[in-house]
């Protein structure tokens, strides 16, 4: 390496002169001052300063705190939003980047005496997380102290902290306090374990229900999926609605079509989107109005009541067809004794009727392969508000059931089935029988396809023979 040159250590020294001339002026400065100026004016001239940098300069915002505790001082109970609370947060904390966390496992009793299992991420006592809401900062501090007597409601037990400034009191308590109880309610919405009931001698037998269907795995066309989806989850946002409209808080839908078309698969996949448990009602075992009504009233709230083949279940004959068979009677108007039993007026009366609204929540759901068969009276909105057709198998859905089944969405052998589907009526239900006769996509299609083609065969033959 070059040596330096001669200027520039020169000039090297000069800059370190200049530094050490200033450094000693300024100290002969401080100096002076303290000895010519008198205590009064730097005191005066150092509260200048101070006025100055906080008239100007950047101040402390004013925080406030909220105090949530596990458990009421007042009314020595749990605070339901300290576990809201909790919930919400363990959505917020990262394990990766927290030293110390705790780990909790609950027992969770549900609304209808089921009980569950529940795990929890959740602080350690002065831990602490960072939120934010709305362009705003929350902060959240987690304490765990004892009472004096060992009393947590005298102010002991588990204690959050939210903290904010103070100009943002308004979003706090009246906009990110709310969010956190409905975040919280749907996190165990989606956590809760879900059953399916049977009326069996009068109550209801209750058992986990696992069905896999969900609304990706419907093979159905793909517009009318959309639609029921949709009115799901506006319904489940309209609690304020029906309240103010005067109406009970539930949604009826009739499921009708061909056997073999989905339509248990639907009601499965309503309940795994909703996280409501099903009711399955068997009519053929509920003796009168009465037991009906008990059975009902015994459903819980966020629930589904499913009648299946209600067209078999009991006369729901229309009453213009009942106008022109006078001698069949649906036994609605002249119970008596022991002639007494489970009508339609019966059935009608719950779901649209006073006892309507003795529960919330619900989704009333009726399946049959026959609808022309109902009463109008069963079929108008305010009964059953949405009817949905589950019909033979489009292109569409058997493009979802190809992906189902062979994780494939393009084949050769797909514009043959697309003709062939044109062409003949089978059930979603026939196609993934043949779906289902190999692993290897390119056989089960093959098969798929001499099916169809068979089928079509079948009608062409027929239709020769009617013509001829």
């Amino acid at each position: 390496m070059a040596a330096p040159s001669e200027a520039a250590v020169e000039a090297f020294k000069q800059a370190l002169a200049t530094a050490a001339s200033v450094s000693a002026y300024a100290m002969l400065a401080r100096g002076m001052a303290r000895e010519l100026l008198p205590d009064e004016l730097r005191a005066a001239v150092q509260w200048g300063a101070a006025l100055v940098r906080s008239r100007f300069g950047a101040r402390d915002k004013e925080r406030h705190t909220i105090i949530i505790r596990h458990y009421d001082n007042a009314a020595s109970s749990q605070n339901s939003f300290f576990d809201a609370a909790r919930t919400y947060m363990a959505t917020k904390i990262n394990p990766r980047t927290m030293s110390r966390l705790c780990l909790a496992r609950s027992l969770i009793t549900e609304p209808d005496g089921s009980i569950s299992w529940s795990t929890l991420l959740s602080m350690e006592d002065g831990g602490s997380i960072t939120d934010h809401f709305d362009g705003v900062e929350f902060r959240w501090a987690f304490m765990e102290a004892g009472g004096d007597d060992g009393n947590r409601a005298k102010g002991g037990g588990e204690t959050l902290e939210l903290s904010f400034d103070a100009e943002h009191a308004d979003t706090a308590l009246d906009k990110y306090v709310p969010f956190i109880s409905s975040t919280a309610e749907e996190l165990r919405r989606q956590d809760r374990a879900l059953k399916i009931f049977m009326n069996d001698y009068g109550s209801w037998q209750g058992m986990n229900h696992h069905h896999p269907a969900s609304f990706e795995t419907l093979a159905m066309d793909p517009g009318l999926k959309q639609a029921v989806l949709d009115d799901l989850d506006r319904f489940l946002k309209r609690k304020d609605y029906y309240r103010r409209i005067g109406k009970a808080w539930k949604r009826g839908y009739l499921l009708y079509g061909p056997p073999g078309t989905g339509k248990s698969s639907l009601v499965a996949a309503m309940a795994n989107h909703l996280r409501f448990n099903l009711y399955d009602l068997d009519l053929s075992s509920v003796p009168d109005n009465s037991y009906l009504q008990w059975l009902l009233i015994d459903m819980s709230n966020k629930s589904i009541l499913v009648i299946e083949d209600i067209d078999c279940s009991f006369d729901t004959m229309s009453r213009e067809d009942r106008k022109d068979h006078p001698d069949e009677d649906d036994g609605r108007d002249n119970q008596s004794g022991d002639e007494r039993k489970m009508t339609l007026s019966g059935l009608l009366n719950f779901i649209d009727g006073l006892w309507s609204t003795s529960g919330e929540e619900r989704i009333i759901i009726f399946t049959t392969n026959y609808k022309d068969r109902l009463d109008p009276a069963l079929l108008r909105p305010g009964r059953m508000d949405m009817h949905v057709y589950m019909g033979y198998c489009c292109w569409e859905a058997f493009r979802k059931l190809a992906w189902n089944y062979h994780l494939i969405d393009d084949h050769p052998r797909f514009p043959g089935i697309q003709e062939s589907l044109a062409g003949v009526e089978v059930t979603p239900a026939e196609v993934s029988e043949m779906l289902l006769r190999s692993e290897d996509a390119d056989v089960a299609l093959r098969v798929l396809l001499e099916f169809l083609q068979e089928r079509r065969g079948a009608i062409k033959e027929s239709e020769d023979k009617h013509d001829a």
